[in-house]
């Protein structure tokens, strides 16, 4: 299983055509955009854009479940 970092969308006011609440996405690295509040992510256009962290949290996935979301992805 890849080493994928997934995040679940809890805001997207700001963003509604580019993220959909509740959805799982995943994470690009880009520790210069973390350092600014912000994370990189494979949005609804299938490309990675930053966003502001406080929209997402962590996936807590069992292995199962990221099993399946990693190898959907």
């Amino acid at each position: 299983m890849k080493n994928v970092r997934l995040v679940i969308c809890i805001d997207n006011s700001d963003y509604p055509a580019s993220l959909e609440k509740r959805k799982v996405y995943e994470t690009v690295p880009d520790q210069d955009a973390e350092k600014l509040g912000q994370i990189r992510v494979i949005d609804e256009s299938g490309e990675d854009y930053l966003y502001p962290a406080k929209c997402f949290v962590e996936a807590n996935l069992s292995d199962e479940i990221r099993a399946a979301v990693v190898n959907a992805v």
